[in-house]
């Protein structure tokens, strides 16, 4: 008996039926997932913009995936606890992020973050864009950018503008503002971005940059005075209105964007599949316009396209801050 024979064949069939349960496993974890409820986890409070682009895609990606998603609200920590959380849940694709520009603009801000947005996370899909634009409080005798710069630097230090907290995307919008414009205005956190709003219209704040799905009410009614949107183009709501690129600052976009991650280590036919569902529902007439109704725009890039986006964002704010010396404790 050829010994040696008998061991080879014996490898092959090993061989062989190894390979057949790994492309079993592969299968099975296309086919079979998601089995049972998946939970997206928002890092703000219930109720914000945030959360409420999440439920709305929730509500038409469990019908797409057959399974419930749960919106759990884990805020605090300028969105830092949610993501931690997610950052070290188990990589199965059953605990996921609403991420939003904060996982790239804290990046440069936290000295002892717990969590990496670029190690610790697989980037989904992007689900949304909404564009800041630059207000002011109607009183103010500006219509335009240039004539907001003029009027700063003719009053240096004098002048405020309101963000929604320290170290968040509108902190960062304006000191790049002021880098670009190479003016000094004083700036006022808050603890969110509606008492930001509102001093802005009642004029204790002269200025800020405001989200737009967030201050279009505000425009329309009247009660602050749009300059420039802080995007690649109009909006449709703000025909009239320049982009910051027309009224003279090229380089200036500041976007509120939020996307859905999962915890690195998530196996990628998982990642696909959930990308795949994502981007068919922001491809529907329902979701385009529900989102533009509150001036912001469905997405839906690839995992690799989100991935580049992310970083590109990280080190776009993380130049900002290390030269405007934003840091947060």
């Amino acid at each position: 008996m050829d010994t040696s024979s008998t061991r080879s064949s014996f490898g092959r069939r090993i061989f062989l039926g190894f390979c057949g349960a790994l492309f079993a496993t592969h299968a099975f974890s296309q086919t079979s997932y998601p089995a049972q409820p998946i939970r997206l986890i928002v890092s703000f409070a219930a109720g914000g913009p945030t959360d409420i682009f999440a439920r709305v895609v929730a509500s038409k990606l469990e019908k797409e995936l057959g399974q419930p998603i749960i919106v759990e609200n884990k805020p605090g920590g300028g969105s830092n606890i949610g993501s931690e959380f997610v950052a070290k849940a188990k990589p199965d694709g059953y605990t996921l992020l609403v991420g939003t520009v904060a996982n790239a603009t804290n990046m440069g801000i936290y000295k002892n973050l717990g969590y990496d947005t670029a190690r610790d996370f697989v980037p989904i899909t992007q689900i949304m864009s909404s564009p800041s634009v630059l207000v002011v409080n109607i009183n103010l005798p500006i219509r335009t950018l240039d004539e907001l710069v003029a009027y700063i630097k003719a009053r240096p230090g004098k002048l405020s503008y309101a963000s929604s907290g320290a170290g968040g995307m509108q902190h960062h919008a304006g000191e790049l503002l002021k880098l670009r414009a190479g003016i000094d205005a004083l700036h006022i956190p808050y603890k969110g971005a509606a008492p930001a709003l509102t001093d802005v219209i009642g004029g204790t704040v002269d200025f800020g940059f405001k989200t737009a799905s967030g201050v279009m009410p505000a425009i329309l009614s009247g009660k602050v005075r749009p300059i420039a949107v802080a995007g690649s183009a109009r909006l449709a709501q703000l025909p009239d209105v320049p982009t910051m690129a027309e009224a003279g600052m090229p380089d200036l976009e500041a976007d509120s964007w939020n996307g859905l991650f999962a915890p690195a280590g998530t196996p990628p036919a998982i990642i696909n599949r959930l990308a795949e569902a994502t981007i068919a529902i922001l491809k529907t007439q329902d979701i385009k316009e529900r989102f533009a109704a509150i001036s912001a725009t469905p997405v839906g890039s690839t995992p690799e396209e989100f991935s580049k986006y992310v970083k590109a964002e990280i080190a776009k704010w993380g130049m900002v801050a290390k030269q405007a010396n934003v840091q947060v404790n």
